[in-house]
């Protein structure tokens, strides 16, 4: 499979990340029409850029119904937030213009379940191990949450994109007989986290080798899905290859059932 070579990492490339822009099949199973697991709840997905649409899709494909946030008040009326991919410093400044962005880490502080995915791990993480700079100097900002330090474009440029099968913890709702199937993620561009706090759960990690460029994890694993509380983050991209169980454990967790 290929990825599609003007496709960048939602965090910092030029090209938004989307189903549009991959270019291999679907690596997992569909969506199921008739998934009902999200039944009766209502999901934000902050719609200010990036592929916020394929996590609309995936949290309706799973039964709940997906809201695209734009405004504060629409903050109100949800049951868990997606930050999707895209260009993490444009999302930034975007929920500042849009006065999104305190209204959001009130709503984390509460306990409102949120789930980010590449640019939404970097502005989940309270610390930026590599942080953009607007032209004055001030590093972008995050929503924060997680006690985690990410680095932004960690696995290279984009011909170092790349693919592998990741044994992700959590997801022994959808075991079979042969026990959970790994999760098949595509990385553009995307970020790893550096540093975790006590509170903070490793659910998945590339492994040397497993990488197109494997000189840039330097011989180490390096964390790619990480848990605390309601708060979930990936720096890969379920909604694009059809697997679905990433939104499915954000559902359950919205549920308190994991």
């Amino acid at each position: 499979m290929n990825l599609v070579p003007q496709a960048r990492c939602p965090a910092t490339g030029a090209h938004p990340a989307g189903a549009a822009h991959y270019d291999g099949r679907m690596t997992n199973p569909p969506f199921e029409a008739s998934s009902s697991v999200g039944s009766g709840l209502r999901i934000g997905v902050l719609a200010l850029q990036g592929d916020f649409r394929e996590h609309i899709h995936a949290v309706e494909a799973a039964g709940a119904t997906g809201v695209g946030i734009r405004r504060p008040a629409e903050l109100d009326d949800i049951d868990g937030l997606i930050i999707p991919g895209g260009e993490s410093t444009t999302i930034d400044k975007l929920a500042r213009v849009f006065e999104l962005a305190d209204p959001i880490r009130k709503q984390i502080a509460s306990g409102l379940p949120v789930y980010g995915s590449c640019a939404g791990m970097i502005l989940l993480a309270e610390d930026i191990a590599d942080p953009a700079t607007d032209l004055a100097g001030n590093p972008q900002q995050t929503f924060g949450g997680l006690d985690i330090t990410v680095r932004r474009n960690a696995f290279g440029r984009q011909r170092e994109s790349f693919e592998t099968d990741l044994d992700f913890k959590g997801l022994e709702f959808s075991a079979g007989e042969s026990g959970v199937d790994p999760v098949h993620a595509v990385f553009i561009r995307g970020p790893w986290v550096e540093r975790v706090g006590p509170g903070v759960e490793i659910l998945a990690q590339v492994e040397p080798g497993k990488a197109a460029h494997t000189d840039t994890l330097h011989g180490l694993a390096r964390i790619v899905a990480v848990r605390s509380g309601r708060l979930l983050a990936t720096s890969f991209h379920p909604e694009v290859t059809g697997e679905k169980r990433v939104h499915e454990l954000f559902i359950r967790m919205i549920r308190g059932e994991v």
